[in-house]
């Protein structure tokens, strides 16, 4: 009798404790939704995205890979930069008039309202990309021109969406396609480019040879509590240490294997500052 009464007096400590301890969990991808409030104001969010494509066109990129900042940067858990990666291909966008102009159309891997631990492929421009980043400073990976090409072709003919697991964990292993979340997805799209395949078993053993994720130093008492009370948090498809695809991490992936042409964070004040 006293053990139950002893759970049930701290059952609401332990569900008060977990609210805290998960943010630092759910931040490392948080900002992975599409209906994100704005916090800032519509000119200043409409300014910056205008500012990140003449910056991208003026490095002549076609496609390149754009991240977000959803969350405070304080809250960020170690290694982390950024919260929501997507590729962007400058493309032809029909205009609510009916008419069609050259802009970046960005291709994102969201969660979906209401059913967090489920994804969909959306398409949307860098106004609405970066509707509800917390700054408003955006992460810019250009690759090689080759691969700009394939990441261009590779999403034109549905490789993005043969390579789409909607199954969603903030924390999803980039080793196997149990989970997925969008910086995953991303990785998934560049390795389907470079190795011209969409054999998911053959990408992620690529992946596990050549690609080094970043590991999310979180306490297995954390983890465990963010996997109870998250939908998408779950450590089910990790043994052990969690490691899991950062924008950084992808960066120093096609910075190793000479496939970028440059990485920086690009800021309100129109500076780029050099990633890595």
């Amino acid at each position: 009798m006293r053990a139950f009464n002893l759970f049930a007096t701290s059952k609401y400590t332990i569900f008060a404790l977990s609210i805290a301890v998960i943010s630092s969990i759910t931040t490392a991808h948080a900002g992975s939704t599409k209906n994100v409030d704005p916090k800032h104001s519509a000119n200043e969010i409409t300014t910056f995205a205008k500012q990140v494509e003449k910056y991208a066109a003026k490095q002549g990129a076609r496609a390149f890979i754009i991240a977000r900042m959803g969350r405070p940067k304080k809250d960020l858990p170690k290694g982390i930069s950024f919260t929501h990666t997507a590729i962007a291909v400058y493309s032809n966008i029909e205009l609510g008039n009916g008419k069609t102009a050259r802009g970046y159309a960005i291709h994102n891997l969201y969660q979906n309202e209401g059913q967090l631990d489920t994804s969909s492929l959306v398409v949307d421009y860098p106004t609405d990309f970066f509707w509800g980043a917390e700054e408003l400073k955006a992460g810019i990976i250009i690759p090689t021109k080759d691969l700009q090409h394939r990441l261009i072709e590779a999403i034109a003919s549905g490789k993005n969406k043969a390579v789409h697991n909607s199954h969603y964990s903030v924390i999803a292993n980039p080793f196997n396609d149990q989970f997925q979340n969008c910086t995953e997805h991303t990785l998934d799209i560049i390795n389907a480019s470079i190795y011209q395949t969409t054999d998911i078993a053959r990408l992620k053993r690529n992946a596990k040879n050549h690609f080094q994720p970043q590991r999310l130093k979180t306490n297995p008492f954390k983890l465990m509590l963010g996997s109870a009370f998250m939908d998408d948090v779950t450590t089910k498809d990790h043994d052990g240490k969690v490691y899991t695809t950062t924008f950084t991490t992808i960066a120093k992936y096609l910075n190793k294997n000479q496939l970028m042409q440059s990485s920086v964070v690009f800021d309100q004040q129109g500076k780029a500052v050099k990633l890595i």
